[in-house]
């Protein structure tokens, strides 16, 4: 935005002689339709500084000529690289099992800024961008033969839906006008009989006050006849009202199982059923009011537990020279050492100089390095510092924590949930609610997203004295640590924050806020779902109107339309525009001269750095009244680091934005339009086949989202990895399909004959030495499961007080994976394999064969949809901006497990998005 004293460069009125000119100087000829996003492209060369160019590096990296780009150090990203970076909308049960600590580690990006081009030095000083892979790669339900491109096919129905927005913005409008006349010709004839009527008619309640409304189950006051008069955004499906509301308060209580004791008391299942009971998105009660809780009681913050030294044994090297340091000193020396395995941290040379820097501070606030003979050791060049034996320390401890006993690991885990129990659960005016995050964050090195430039820096153990406590009145304040005291105790009843502290790193503040599926943050999805859906009667005029003043002869109000233009129709953000758990973004209204690049006809180039740092590039087909407008936006006298809407801020925008809508700001239209695209490809979508098909289905249309929405993501490092793993497990089931077939021959040679020779070929995609080496591996894999099984039945025994099993008795089971791979190499030998199994017949292989294809079917399309989402980030869409409610009217419509299509964190968190539709609702 505008920095202080320095007034905009763009002239405030626009002379039509300037119009004239500049349209006679801009081609009309646009080959290609607005809205197009040409992803794809080929390879081109950026100048660089040569090598006698003064700060040619940044960080031993060459660095472009642009001086906005000072910290996009270079096309490699340092960022830990995750191998289950959508592992999140997986099922549970189909996840990963990781550690605590890896769960917890820096998540692979999803970020909407994503880049989707990577940098390569050539050997003569140029840089070449290298473009993501073609659309083809990414396709998105096309057949392989079409000739239609990607980005053209999707812009041709983007384009199809926003017909659509405009012909039922009307509708809704019109709709919304007959209704309220109807509600006003009922409440005049409503008066005119209550006039008439004579008073002792009415009915009264025992405190003489008239009955003039009807309780509903859940206590709340509820007029039916006011239904058709409820604005958009308190509509609920008739159906679902009633027939659930009658449903819940119906339902008896629980039984108790006749094997079990009766531990719970009256009072339990009374809370329990008032639980189940409650819906809070259908209590009017529950708006936007701005006080949020009447009453709150809470246990506090877990704080990370006090440093252990070092044994005396494991020191930091400097120079050769084994070194003693003071405790705060060794504690920062730990946290590089003990990261040593993560080399795109620890050999990112912005993250080594910002940790040495702090590092060196530490030591001179602390004293400094000794050696043995107490001499002090002055600690200059990074180079010289030796981190491994702290490292080795650190990976021993990993190794003897995973090497424990579950036994032991269950032990201690519920320790764990027994010390950290008055913490999880708050009361929330009178009611049970989980607390989100209630684990103060502990010391480390800060890592960050993208390119960021503060990586390595060293984030400081969060003392009582800096946490803000946030609670009721009358309610008991948690005590803190000994010795020690909070910062203030607040009682801000509009505030959803139980503490809040503030970090060093950025300055940014942390909150401790209720979990997800809690009431509060239920309310608050429900709400920004709701405020998009109300957008969808005013989307038309916000459209018509932008659309007029991009031919503005006033420069602010065309830069407000370009602005509005480019983030309806491209989801750019705003800029500057800071959520509650985001950093100050660059944006729309944000963007800088060198940000944008121009190819004429209509073609405009996105390259700046985004949200986290993210460096975010597009190119895009515009409008070209948009394409002449950003041309007079970045005219002279304007140059690089001068902003091209210097005329408009976010928060003028935002202002601007209210003027149609209540509570309408630029973020909303992400939210519309990822949720309008999702509604309009459910709505006409066909999904038939099996789940497997229709989950493809479902995750094309999440696709189309993401592309739409630029919701991109790299490549995670390790993705062909994963890829060659799925393909061999695709594979392994082809190979046990062909020996279930020979089975068949073994019992009976004529089902050749019958079937074919065809049938009992070997598949294409499999050869000899292929096979080879996954009979290897499934020789290997039973011997593990042996041995697993051996020890955790040990564990069993020892827990139980019995005696141990010998090492004979593991030997004598690992003998059954001698025998498969005597078996494998009988069968490789005389190419026959005989029949498995007891009671063996062609039939029982025959439904085994297709037990195998059905596999094999279900894998092919989680492989082809895992290859399709490799660069699109389908957790951002489906978690932040499409309407949970479609998801779960999917899973209705074409039963389909909603357990498919949300994680168990995301069916608590939307649980009131599947209770309050059926499939008959619509965005």
């Amino acid at each position: 935005m505008l920095h202080a004293g320095v007034g905009p460069k763009s002239m405030a009125k626009i002379p039509k002689s300037v119009d004239i000119a500049m349209d006679k100087a801009t081609s009309s000829k646009a080959t290609l339709q607005q809205g197009f996003s040409i992803r794809n492209g080929p390879m081109e060369e950026m100048e660089i500084d040569g090598p006698g160019t003064e700060d040619v590096r940044t960080n031993g990296v060459p660095r472009h000529k642009r001086k906005s780009r000072e910290n996009m150090t270079n096309g490699k990203s340092y960022k830990e690289a995750s191998s289950g970076a959508d592992e999140d909308d997986k099922p549970v049960s189909k996840r990963r099992r990781t550690s605590t600590k890896k769960a917890r580690a820096e998540p692979e990006s999803d970020s909407d800024d994503a880049p989707l081009v990577s940098k390569i030095l050539h050997s003569n000083g140029t840089v070449v961008m290298k473009k993501p892979p073609k659309a083809g790669e990414t396709a998105i339900g096309e057949s392989e033969d079409s000739d239609t491109p990607l980005g053209l096919k999707l812009t041709k129905e983007k384009a199809k839906f926003e017909k659509r927005a405009e012909k039922e913005a009307k509708a809704i409008r019109k709709e919304e006008k007959t209704a309220l006349s109807a509600a006003s010709k009922r409440k005049i004839k409503k008066e005119d009989t209550d006039d008439e009527e004579p008073s002792s008619k009415k009915k009264r309640q025992s405190n003489g006050t008239a009955s003039a409304v009807k309780k509903a189950p859940n206590g709340l006051n509820k007029d039916e006849s006011d239904e058709d008069d409820a604005p958009l955004a308190s509509k609920v499906s008739k159906k679902v009202t009633k027939a659930k509301v009658k449903t819940e308060t119906s339902t008896p209580a629980k039984k108790v199982s006749k094997g079990k004791a009766k531990v719970e008391t009256e009072q339990d299942l009374e809370a329990e059923e008032e639980e189940e009971q409650y819906r809070w998105w259908e209590d009017p009660t529950k708006g936007d009011g701005t006080i949020k809780w009447t009453t709150l009681e809470h246990g506090g913050v877990v704080f990370p537990p006090p440093y252990e030294p070092l044994p005396k044994s494991v020191k930091l090297r400097y120079d050769g020279v084994p070194v003693t340091l003071s405790p705060e000193a060794e504690e920062v020396a730990g946290f590089f050492g003990g990261m040593l395995n993560s080399t795109l941290n620890v050999e990112n040379p912005t993250f080594q100089k910002n940790f040495f820097d702090d590092f060196k501070a530490i030591l001179k606030e602390t004293g400094g390095a000794k050696d043995r003979e107490g001499n002090k050791v002055t600690i200059k060049e990074f180079t010289k510092c030796d981190f491994k034996p702290i490292f080795e320390y650190f990976d021993a401890q990993r190794a003897e924590k995973k090497a424990l006993p579950s036994a032991e690991k269950k032990r201690l885990k519920a320790e764990k949930d027994a010390a950290e129990a008055p913490y999880q659960f708050c009361m929330w005016d009178g009611r049970k609610q989980k607390v989100g995050n209630f684990r103060v964050e502990p010391p480390s090195l800060f890592r960050g997203r993208g390119e960021h430039p503060k990586t390595g820096h060293v984030k400081k153990r969060v003392q009582p004295e800096q946490i803000t406590i946030n609670i009721g009145k009358e309610a008991q304040v948690p005590i803190p640590p000994e010795g020690h005291r909070w910062k203030e105790v607040k009682h801000d009843q509009e505030g959803t924050w139980l503490a809040m502290w503030q970090e060093n790193i950025n300055g940014a503040y942390k909150y401790v806020m209720l979990a997800a599926n809690s009431d509060v943050k239920g309310q608050s999805d429900h709400k920004k779902f709701e405020k998009a859906r109300e957008l969808k009667k005013h989307i038309d005029i916000i459209r018509q109107d932008y659309e007029k003043e991009l031919k503005s002869g006033i420069m602010a109000d065309r830069q407000r339309a370009t602005a509005v233009y480019l983030i309806d129709k491209f989801a750019l953000r705003a800029g500057n525009e800071k959520g509650d758990d985001e950093a100050d973004t660059v944006g729309c209204c944000s963007l800088k001269f060198e940000h944008v690049s121009l190819k004429p006809p209509n073609t405009v180039v996105f390259d700046f750095l985004g949200k986290d740092s993210i460096r975010f590039y597009d190119e895009v087909v515009v409008d070209p009244q948009v394409f002449k407008n950003l041309r007079l936006f970045k005219k002279e006298p304007k140059a690089e680091g001068d902003e091209i809407f210097d005329r408009l801020t976010t928060s003028g925008l935002n202002k601007h934005l209210s003027g149609y809508m209540t509570g309408l700001t630029a973020k909303v239209f992400r939210t519309y339009n990822a949720s309008w695209t999702m509604a309009n490809l459910l709505r006409d979508m066909k999904a038939t086949g099996s789940v497997a098909e229709q989950l493809k289905l479902y995750n094309d249309a999440n696709r189309e989202v993401a592309i739409l929405c630029n919701h991109k993501r790299t490549v995670t490092a390790g993705h062909e990895a994963q890829m060659g793993k799925l393909g061999d497990r695709v594979k392994g089931l082809k190979y046990q399909k062909w020996r279930l077939k020979h089975m068949m021959l073994d019992l009976d040679q004529k089902e050749k004959k019958k079937r074919g020779a065809e049938y009992f070929e070997l598949d294409k995609d499999l050869d000899q030495e292929w096979i080879k080496d996954h009979q290897n591996y499934l020789v290997e894999e039973q011997r593990q499961k042996i041995e697993k099984k051996f020890a955790k039945d040990n564990e069993k025994l020892v827990a139980d007080g019995g005696r141990v099993m010998k090492q004979k008795e593991l030997e004598e089971r690992l003998e059954a994976a001698d025998e498969l791979a005597q078996k494998f190499k009988k069968e490789n030998k005389s190419g026959k394999v005989e029949a498995e199994g007891k009671g063996a017949t062609i039939e029982k292989f025959g439904n085994n064969i297709a037990k195998v294809e059905q596999r094999i079917e279900t894998m092919s399309f989680q492989v082809a949809d895992k290859e399709n989402n490799k660069e699109v980030a389908l957790g951002t869409s489906k978690i932040n901006y499409i309407d949970p409610r479609l998801t779960v009217v999917f899973s209705k419509k074409f039963n389909v497990p909603i357990e498919k299509l949300f994680s168990k964190t995301l069916r608590e968190k939307f649980d009131w998005a599947i209770k309050s539709v059926d499939e008959s609702w619509e965005f």
